[in-house]
């Protein structure tokens, strides 16, 4: 007999799939904090005992969450302009961190990696060396690239402030950074007072900066 929800509607059997897409779903409106073996069963309306039928525990909840986050990152293509592919690959890992926060710590602390990060860091990888970056360089390539990627991104998350917020707040706090003390501090908080500056940090500026690195490190390499 298939099982009812309380209104005594039919209810789609629990698959691992179904499972791990509401865990990121209740991440994303409560906090992966919040989210407990017992609460992601409240929310799909089973016993908890139940989801273990699909999950073997915790951390294996955790590992399929972080990898239905990465997925959502696509998979470079190897072969053709290396850069632009590094440069989408970076855009879309940045977005999709942006539509999970609480998903950027957590990748970056799981030791059983799925199926879709294993396949997105064989095609980084596959894409550095079609380029011509020899493993070694290309391991450390895409690992400068991701640190810039995880960590603009919390920076972004966490910060204090709104974009629209930036003037108002210079404004506010100038006369803690007075001009003979702080010059070079107060002169740009000037800036940004003014409008000349949006004091906004920019993802695309330090992608560039390290891709162009990179483009030189292969030139070098290939002399």
């Amino acid at each position: 007999m298939p099982k009812t929800s309380a209104n005594g509607a039919a209810r789609a059997p629990l698959n691992r799939e179904k499972v791990l897409h509401t865990a990121v779903r209740f991440a994303d409106e409560h906090g992966l904090a919040a989210l407990s073996m017992r609460r992601l069963a409240q929310t799909l309306g089973v016993e908890a005992m139940s989801l273990y039928n699909h999950v073997t525990n915790k951390d294996d909840l955790l590992d399929g969450v972080a990898d239905l986050v990465v997925a959502e990152m696509g998979v470079p293509e190897i072969g053709g302009d290396w850069k632009a592919t590094m440069r989408a690959r970076a855009t879309a890992a940045h977005e999709a961190l942006l539509r999970h926060p609480w998903a950027n710590g957590l990748i970056g602390t799981r030791l059983n990696v799925g199926p879709a990060m294993l396949r997105y860091i064989d095609a980084t990888v596959g894409c550095l060396r079609a380029a011509g970056f020899s493993y070694q360089l290309a391991d450390r390539a895409w690992n400068a690239m991701d640190s810039h990627i995880y960590g603009f991104t919390l920076q972004q998350v966490n910060f204090p402030l709104q974009p629209d917020e930036y003037a108002s707040a210079a404004k506010q706090f100038l006369p803690l950074i007075p001009a003979d003390r702080f010059p070079y501090m107060n002169a740009l908080s000037q800036l940004v007072i003014d409008g000349k500056h949006t004091g906004i940090a920019d993802f695309t500026f330090g992608l560039n900066l390290i891709l162009d690195g990179l483009e030189r490190l292969l030139e070098e390499s290939s002399d």
